[in-house]
Protein backbone atom coordinates (compact mmCIF):
# COMPACT_ATOMS: atom_id res chain seq x y z
CA UNK A 1 0.00 0.00 0.00
CA UNK A 2 1.52 3.49 -1.02
CA UNK A 3 0.97 6.36 1.34
CA UNK A 4 1.67 9.74 1.20
CA UNK A 5 5.56 11.68 1.56
CA UNK A 6 3.86 13.27 4.79
CA UNK A 7 2.57 10.45 6.09
CA UNK A 8 5.74 8.32 5.74
CA UNK A 9 7.46 10.98 7.43
CA UNK A 10 4.79 11.02 9.94
CA UNK A 11 6.58 7.05 10.62
CA UNK A 12 9.68 8.22 10.27
CA UNK A 13 9.18 10.88 13.25
CA UNK A 14 7.20 8.37 15.24
CA UNK A 15 10.64 6.37 15.23
CA UNK A 16 13.01 9.32 15.83
CA UNK A 17 14.53 9.51 12.33
CA UNK A 18 15.33 13.03 11.43
CA UNK A 19 12.55 14.74 8.98
CA UNK A 20 12.63 18.35 7.09
CA UNK A 21 9.57 19.66 9.25
CA UNK A 22 6.24 19.67 7.36
CA UNK A 23 2.52 20.01 7.73
CA UNK A 24 0.13 18.83 5.22
CA UNK A 25 -3.04 21.15 4.38
CA UNK A 26 -5.72 21.08 1.75
CA UNK A 27 -6.83 24.98 1.13
CA UNK A 28 -4.61 28.04 0.09
CA UNK A 29 -5.00 29.53 3.68
CA UNK A 30 -4.51 26.77 5.47
CA UNK A 31 -1.19 27.12 3.46
CA UNK A 32 -0.40 30.16 4.92
CA UNK A 33 -0.78 29.06 8.46
CA UNK A 34 1.21 26.22 8.12
CA UNK A 35 4.20 28.47 7.06
CA UNK A 36 3.85 30.88 9.54
CA UNK A 37 3.93 27.98 12.16
CA UNK A 38 7.15 25.88 10.73
CA UNK A 39 8.61 29.46 10.73
CA UNK A 40 7.67 29.18 14.89
CA UNK A 41 8.87 26.28 15.26
CA UNK A 42 12.39 26.46 12.67
CA UNK A 43 12.57 29.89 11.80
CA UNK A 44 12.51 29.04 8.77
CA UNK A 45 11.65 32.02 6.36
CA UNK A 46 11.55 30.04 3.05
CA UNK A 47 9.30 27.18 2.19
CA UNK A 48 8.56 24.34 0.22
CA UNK A 49 4.86 23.92 -1.28
CA UNK A 50 4.95 19.92 -2.31
CA UNK A 51 1.92 18.36 -3.97
CA UNK A 52 1.03 14.99 -2.37
CA UNK A 53 0.24 12.45 -4.87
CA UNK A 54 1.12 8.67 -4.90
CA UNK A 55 3.90 9.33 -8.39
CA UNK A 56 7.71 10.18 -8.11
CA UNK A 57 8.53 12.70 -10.29
CA UNK A 58 6.63 15.45 -9.22
CA UNK A 59 9.54 18.29 -8.73
CA UNK A 60 9.81 17.89 -12.74
CA UNK A 61 6.16 17.39 -13.41
CA UNK A 62 3.81 20.17 -14.38
CA UNK A 63 0.39 21.19 -13.37
CA UNK A 64 -1.84 20.97 -16.41
CA UNK A 65 -2.65 24.27 -17.31
CA UNK A 66 0.22 26.19 -15.32
CA UNK A 67 4.14 26.57 -15.46
CA UNK A 68 3.69 25.10 -11.76
CA UNK A 69 5.73 22.21 -11.04
CA UNK A 70 4.77 19.57 -8.40
CA UNK A 71 7.40 21.06 -5.91
CA UNK A 72 7.64 24.93 -5.49
CA UNK A 73 9.91 26.94 -3.23
CA UNK A 74 8.21 29.89 -1.89
CA UNK A 75 10.18 32.99 -0.66
CA UNK A 76 7.09 34.76 0.57
CA UNK A 77 3.61 34.28 2.43
CA UNK A 78 1.94 35.95 -0.84
CA UNK A 79 4.05 33.18 -2.75
CA UNK A 80 2.75 29.88 -0.61
CA UNK A 81 -0.45 31.21 -1.01
CA UNK A 82 -0.40 31.62 -4.52
CA UNK A 83 1.52 28.69 -5.65
CA UNK A 84 -0.80 26.35 -3.10
CA UNK A 85 -4.09 28.04 -4.57
CA UNK A 86 -2.36 26.46 -8.40
CA UNK A 87 -1.42 23.12 -7.34
CA UNK A 88 -4.29 22.22 -5.15
CA UNK A 89 -7.27 20.70 -7.09
CA UNK A 90 -5.27 20.55 -10.29
CA UNK A 91 -3.93 17.98 -11.97
CA UNK A 92 -0.13 17.08 -11.96
CA UNK A 93 1.60 15.06 -14.70
CA UNK A 94 4.64 13.29 -14.19
CA UNK A 95 7.27 10.72 -16.06
CA UNK A 96 5.09 7.97 -13.43
CA UNK A 97 1.32 9.35 -14.12
CA UNK A 98 1.45 9.06 -17.36
CA UNK A 99 -0.29 11.64 -19.33
CA UNK A 100 -3.63 11.39 -17.96
CA UNK A 101 -1.93 12.75 -14.75
CA UNK A 102 -2.90 12.62 -10.81
CA UNK A 103 -5.68 15.35 -8.92
CA UNK A 104 -3.84 16.90 -6.58
CA UNK A 105 -6.17 17.22 -3.30
CA UNK A 106 -3.47 17.64 -0.91
CA UNK A 107 -0.06 19.62 -0.04
CA UNK A 108 2.85 19.89 2.03
CA UNK A 109 4.16 22.86 3.46
CA UNK A 110 7.82 22.19 4.28
CA UNK A 111 10.27 24.51 5.73
CA UNK A 112 13.22 24.97 3.82
CA UNK A 113 16.28 22.96 5.38
CA UNK A 114 19.13 24.43 2.51
CA UNK A 115 20.18 26.80 4.84
CA UNK A 116 23.41 28.95 4.64
CA UNK A 117 26.24 27.62 7.16
CA UNK A 118 29.45 26.28 7.82
CA UNK A 119 29.87 23.67 4.87
CA UNK A 120 27.46 23.51 1.75
CA UNK A 121 24.30 21.10 2.14
CA UNK A 122 24.92 17.70 0.03
CA UNK A 123 21.96 15.02 -1.09
CA UNK A 124 22.39 11.47 -0.76
CA UNK A 125 20.45 8.28 -1.60
CA UNK A 126 18.73 5.63 1.13
CA UNK A 127 16.64 2.69 0.58
CA UNK A 128 15.66 -0.24 2.37
CA UNK A 129 13.49 -2.97 0.85
CA UNK A 130 13.15 -6.90 0.43
CA UNK A 131 15.89 -8.71 -1.43
CA UNK A 132 13.52 -11.61 -2.39
CA UNK A 133 16.72 -13.12 -3.78
CA UNK A 134 18.92 -13.88 -1.27
CA UNK A 135 15.59 -13.52 1.92
CA UNK A 136 17.14 -10.56 3.25
CA UNK A 137 16.53 -6.81 3.34
CA UNK A 138 18.83 -4.60 1.33
CA UNK A 139 19.62 -1.08 2.25
CA UNK A 140 20.49 0.81 -1.60
CA UNK A 141 22.95 4.11 -0.71
CA UNK A 142 24.30 6.29 -3.42
CA UNK A 143 26.28 9.77 -3.13
CA UNK A 144 23.86 10.46 -6.06
CA UNK A 145 20.67 12.28 -4.15
CA UNK A 146 18.28 14.07 -5.50
CA UNK A 147 18.29 12.30 -9.29
CA UNK A 148 16.29 9.26 -10.49
CA UNK A 149 18.42 6.36 -9.06
CA UNK A 150 17.50 4.02 -12.53
CA UNK A 151 19.45 6.95 -14.33
CA UNK A 152 21.98 6.65 -11.04
CA UNK A 153 22.62 3.09 -12.15
CA UNK A 154 22.21 3.58 -15.64
CA UNK A 155 25.13 5.73 -16.18
CA UNK A 156 26.93 5.84 -12.76
CA UNK A 157 26.14 1.99 -11.32
CA UNK A 158 29.97 2.65 -9.11
CA UNK A 159 28.24 5.08 -6.90
CA UNK A 160 25.58 2.67 -6.02
CA UNK A 161 26.24 0.19 -3.19
CA UNK A 162 24.97 -2.41 -1.15
CA UNK A 163 24.63 -3.91 2.24
CA UNK A 164 22.10 -6.69 2.96
CA UNK A 165 20.51 -7.61 6.42
CA UNK A 166 20.47 -10.61 8.01
CA UNK A 167 16.36 -10.05 9.01
CA UNK A 168 16.63 -12.45 11.85
CA UNK A 169 19.81 -10.29 13.15
CA UNK A 170 18.88 -7.07 12.41
CA UNK A 171 20.98 -4.33 11.22
CA UNK A 172 24.13 -4.20 13.63
CA UNK A 173 26.17 -1.39 14.38
CA UNK A 174 29.16 -2.24 12.22
CA UNK A 175 27.01 -2.30 9.24
CA UNK A 176 25.51 1.62 9.86
CA UNK A 177 29.14 2.55 10.53
CA UNK A 178 29.99 1.10 6.54
CA UNK A 179 27.45 2.23 5.51
CA UNK A 180 28.04 5.89 6.51
CA UNK A 181 31.97 5.52 5.53
CA UNK A 182 31.30 4.51 2.30
CA UNK A 183 28.75 7.40 1.68
CA UNK A 184 31.74 9.97 2.58
CA UNK A 185 30.44 11.31 6.05
CA UNK A 186 32.92 12.56 8.69
CA UNK A 187 32.98 13.80 12.19
CA UNK A 188 29.40 14.82 13.76
CA UNK A 189 28.01 14.12 9.97
CA UNK A 190 29.03 10.97 10.32
CA UNK A 191 27.55 10.00 13.86
CA UNK A 192 24.40 11.71 12.63
CA UNK A 193 24.54 9.35 9.80
CA UNK A 194 25.01 6.24 11.51
CA UNK A 195 21.98 7.30 13.85
CA UNK A 196 19.85 7.95 11.30
CA UNK A 197 20.49 4.91 9.39
CA UNK A 198 19.92 2.96 12.82
CA UNK A 199 16.63 4.41 13.15
CA UNK A 200 15.49 4.28 9.34
CA UNK A 201 15.90 0.68 9.63
CA UNK A 202 13.94 0.37 12.90
CA UNK A 203 11.27 2.14 10.97
CA UNK A 204 11.10 0.22 8.49
CA UNK A 205 10.59 -3.44 10.54
CA UNK A 206 8.37 -1.84 13.04
CA UNK A 207 6.23 -0.53 10.55
CA UNK A 208 5.88 -3.53 8.06
CA UNK A 209 7.05 -1.29 5.10
CA UNK A 210 7.97 -3.04 1.65
CA UNK A 211 10.50 -0.42 1.14
CA UNK A 212 11.31 2.78 2.53
CA UNK A 213 13.10 5.27 -0.02
CA UNK A 214 15.11 8.55 1.20
CA UNK A 215 15.64 10.40 -1.72
CA UNK A 216 16.74 13.24 -0.82
CA UNK A 217 18.88 12.21 2.09
CA UNK A 218 20.32 15.28 2.93
CA UNK A 219 23.65 16.11 5.29
CA UNK A 220 22.54 19.99 6.21
CA UNK A 221 25.11 22.94 6.26
CA UNK A 222 25.38 22.66 10.13
CA UNK A 223 26.45 18.40 9.41
CA UNK A 224 22.86 17.45 10.40
CA UNK A 225 21.58 14.16 8.85
CA UNK A 226 17.29 14.19 7.58
CA UNK A 227 14.92 12.74 5.34
CA UNK A 228 14.35 15.93 2.76
CA UNK A 229 11.72 13.47 1.07
CA UNK A 230 10.14 9.89 2.05
CA UNK A 231 8.50 7.13 -0.36
CA UNK A 232 6.89 4.58 1.89
CA UNK A 233 5.47 1.79 0.63
CA UNK A 234 3.36 -0.54 2.74
CA UNK A 235 3.21 -4.96 2.56
CA UNK A 236 -0.68 -5.01 2.55
CA UNK A 237 -0.41 -8.67 4.23
CA UNK A 238 0.85 -6.99 7.38
CA UNK A 239 -1.98 -4.48 7.21
CA UNK A 240 -3.79 -6.31 9.91
CA UNK A 241 -1.25 -5.90 12.42
CA UNK A 242 -0.92 -2.42 11.47
CA UNK A 243 -4.31 -1.00 12.12
CA UNK A 244 -3.59 2.16 12.25
CA UNK A 245 -1.21 2.93 9.33
CA UNK A 246 -4.01 0.95 7.58
CA UNK A 247 -5.64 4.39 7.96
CA UNK A 248 -3.44 6.07 5.70
CA UNK A 249 -5.07 4.62 2.57
CA UNK A 250 -6.22 6.93 0.34
CA UNK A 251 -8.77 5.48 -2.13
CA UNK A 252 -8.45 8.98 -4.47
CA UNK A 253 -5.00 7.65 -5.59
CA UNK A 254 -6.08 4.34 -6.74
CA UNK A 255 -8.47 2.80 -9.66
CA UNK A 256 -11.90 2.83 -8.78
CA UNK A 257 -12.05 -0.20 -10.45
CA UNK A 258 -9.74 -1.49 -8.28
CA UNK A 259 -11.12 -0.34 -5.13
CA UNK A 260 -14.67 -1.56 -6.16
CA UNK A 261 -13.02 -5.21 -7.02
CA UNK A 262 -11.15 -4.98 -3.28
CA UNK A 263 -14.46 -4.03 -1.90
CA UNK A 264 -16.20 -7.13 -3.29
CA UNK A 265 -12.94 -9.63 -2.25
CA UNK A 266 -11.61 -10.10 -5.72
CA UNK A 267 -7.99 -9.60 -6.93
CA UNK A 268 -7.98 -7.25 -9.63
CA UNK A 269 -5.85 -5.29 -11.88
CA UNK A 270 -6.77 -3.45 -15.00
CA UNK A 271 -4.28 -3.51 -18.26
CA UNK A 272 -4.66 -2.06 -21.52
CA UNK A 273 -6.17 -5.14 -23.58
CA UNK A 274 -9.36 -6.01 -24.83
CA UNK A 275 -10.58 -9.24 -23.65
CA UNK A 276 -12.01 -9.25 -19.80
CA UNK A 277 -10.82 -12.20 -17.99
CA UNK A 278 -12.50 -13.97 -14.74
CA UNK A 279 -10.58 -16.60 -13.43
CA UNK A 280 -10.48 -18.62 -10.34
CA UNK A 281 -6.98 -18.94 -9.14
CA UNK A 282 -3.57 -16.65 -9.65
CA UNK A 283 -1.82 -19.27 -11.69
CA UNK A 284 -4.98 -20.00 -14.03
CA UNK A 285 -5.29 -16.12 -13.88
CA UNK A 286 -1.90 -15.77 -15.56
CA UNK A 287 -1.95 -18.50 -17.64
CA UNK A 288 -5.06 -17.53 -19.26
CA UNK A 289 -3.94 -14.12 -19.96
CA UNK A 290 -0.94 -16.08 -22.10
CA UNK A 291 -3.96 -17.68 -23.74
CA UNK A 292 -5.88 -14.66 -24.75
CA UNK A 293 -2.58 -12.93 -25.92
CA UNK A 294 -1.92 -16.27 -28.52
CA UNK A 295 -5.46 -16.11 -29.25
CA UNK A 296 -5.15 -12.61 -31.11
CA UNK A 297 -6.60 -10.71 -28.32
CA UNK A 298 -5.15 -8.30 -25.72
CA UNK A 299 -6.06 -8.93 -22.10
CA UNK A 300 -7.90 -6.10 -20.18
CA UNK A 301 -7.22 -7.06 -16.72
CA UNK A 302 -6.25 -9.91 -13.88
CA UNK A 303 -9.03 -10.86 -12.28
CA UNK A 304 -8.73 -13.68 -9.47
CA UNK A 305 -12.62 -14.62 -7.86
CA UNK A 306 -10.99 -16.86 -5.47
CA UNK A 307 -12.06 -20.86 -5.01
CA UNK A 308 -15.32 -20.04 -4.08
CA UNK A 309 -16.58 -18.20 -7.22
CA UNK A 310 -20.62 -17.88 -7.14
CA UNK A 311 -23.40 -16.01 -8.36
CA UNK A 312 -22.55 -12.82 -6.24
CA UNK A 313 -19.08 -12.86 -6.98
CA UNK A 314 -19.74 -13.95 -10.50
CA UNK A 315 -21.72 -10.73 -10.59
CA UNK A 316 -19.52 -8.40 -9.17
CA UNK A 317 -17.00 -9.37 -11.34
CA UNK A 318 -19.21 -8.86 -14.54
CA UNK A 319 -19.66 -5.48 -13.40
CA UNK A 320 -16.62 -4.40 -13.05
CA UNK A 321 -15.12 -5.67 -16.39
CA UNK A 322 -17.59 -3.89 -18.41
CA UNK A 323 -17.01 -0.85 -16.64
CA UNK A 324 -14.03 -0.86 -19.23
CA UNK A 325 -15.41 0.28 -22.46
CA UNK A 326 -11.87 -1.04 -23.65
CA UNK A 327 -13.13 -4.54 -23.44
CA UNK A 328 -14.76 -6.00 -26.46
CA UNK A 329 -15.40 -9.51 -25.17
CA UNK A 330 -14.92 -11.74 -21.85
CA UNK A 331 -13.62 -14.87 -21.25
CA UNK A 332 -14.30 -16.83 -17.97
CA UNK A 333 -11.93 -19.26 -17.04
CA UNK A 334 -12.80 -22.02 -13.94
CA UNK A 335 -10.97 -24.69 -12.80
CA UNK A 336 -13.67 -26.54 -10.42
CA UNK A 337 -11.38 -27.89 -7.59
CA UNK A 338 -12.86 -26.52 -4.28
CA UNK A 339 -16.27 -25.37 -6.50
CA UNK A 340 -18.34 -27.47 -8.95
CA UNK A 341 -18.62 -26.22 -12.40
CA UNK A 342 -22.44 -26.51 -12.52
CA UNK A 343 -22.33 -24.24 -9.52
CA UNK A 344 -20.19 -21.92 -11.53
CA UNK A 345 -22.32 -22.12 -14.58
CA UNK A 346 -25.35 -21.06 -12.44
CA UNK A 347 -23.79 -18.71 -10.88
CA UNK A 348 -23.08 -16.93 -14.51
CA UNK A 349 -26.65 -17.16 -15.51
CA UNK A 350 -27.96 -15.48 -12.66
CA UNK A 351 -25.49 -12.66 -13.14
CA UNK A 352 -26.08 -12.46 -16.70
CA UNK A 353 -29.77 -11.87 -15.92
CA UNK A 354 -29.56 -9.67 -13.26
CA UNK A 355 -27.38 -7.29 -14.91
CA UNK A 356 -29.27 -7.39 -18.31
CA UNK A 357 -28.57 -6.47 -21.65
CA UNK A 358 -24.69 -7.45 -21.66
CA UNK A 359 -23.26 -6.41 -25.43
CA UNK A 360 -20.22 -8.08 -25.73
CA UNK A 361 -19.33 -11.83 -26.38
CA UNK A 362 -19.12 -13.98 -23.39
CA UNK A 363 -17.14 -17.34 -23.40
CA UNK A 364 -17.07 -19.84 -20.53
CA UNK A 365 -14.52 -22.40 -20.29
CA UNK A 366 -15.29 -25.29 -17.02
CA UNK A 367 -13.25 -27.81 -16.48
CA UNK A 368 -12.81 -29.85 -13.52
CA UNK A 369 -16.03 -31.53 -11.62
CA UNK A 370 -18.97 -31.75 -12.73
CA UNK A 371 -17.64 -29.51 -15.99
CA UNK A 372 -19.87 -31.33 -18.64
CA UNK A 373 -23.14 -30.39 -16.46
CA UNK A 374 -21.82 -26.52 -16.30
CA UNK A 375 -21.51 -26.66 -20.02
CA UNK A 376 -25.15 -28.27 -20.77
CA UNK A 377 -26.63 -25.28 -18.07
CA UNK A 378 -24.64 -22.57 -20.20
CA UNK A 379 -25.88 -23.49 -23.67
CA UNK A 380 -29.45 -24.51 -22.62
CA UNK A 381 -29.24 -21.13 -20.65
CA UNK A 382 -30.70 -19.25 -23.86
CA UNK A 383 -28.41 -16.44 -23.35
CA UNK A 384 -25.37 -15.14 -25.58
CA UNK A 385 -22.63 -17.06 -23.91
CA UNK A 386 -20.58 -19.32 -25.72
CA UNK A 387 -19.24 -22.50 -23.73
CA UNK A 388 -16.30 -24.33 -24.08
CA UNK A 389 -14.41 -27.37 -21.94
CA UNK A 390 -10.97 -27.83 -23.94
CA UNK A 391 -8.56 -24.66 -23.38
CA UNK A 392 -8.03 -25.01 -27.18
CA UNK A 393 -11.49 -24.47 -27.80
CA UNK A 394 -11.58 -21.27 -25.68
CA UNK A 395 -9.07 -19.41 -27.15
CA UNK A 396 -10.54 -20.52 -30.80
CA UNK A 397 -13.96 -18.57 -29.38
CA UNK A 398 -11.54 -15.67 -27.85
CA UNK A 399 -10.17 -15.61 -31.39
CA UNK A 400 -13.44 -14.94 -33.01
CA UNK A 401 -14.64 -12.29 -30.72
CA UNK A 402 -12.06 -10.25 -31.45
CA UNK A 403 -12.57 -10.71 -35.10
CA UNK A 404 -15.69 -9.85 -34.92
CA UNK A 405 -16.73 -13.36 -36.16
CA UNK A 406 -18.68 -14.25 -32.54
Amino acid sequence: MNIHEYQGKEILKKHGVKIGEGIAVDSPEAAVEAAQKLTELTGAKIWVVKAQIHAGGRGKGKIVGTDYRGVMVAKSLDEVKLKASQILGGTLVTIQTGPEGKKVNKILVAADVYYPGTSEPKEYYLSILLDRGTGRNVIVASTEGGMDIEEVAEHHPEKIFKEWVDPQVGLQPFQARKIAFKLGFEGAAFKDAVTFITKLYKAYVASDAAMIEINPMLKTSDDQILAVDAKVALDDNALYRQVELANYRDITEEDPLEVEAGENHLNYVKLDGNVGCMVNGAGLAMATMDVIKLSGGEPANFLDVGGGANAKTVEAGFRIILKDPNVKAILINIFGGIVRCDRVANGVVEAYKAIGDIKVPIIVRLQGTNAEEGAKIINESGLKVKSAVVLKDAAKLVNEAVSGLL
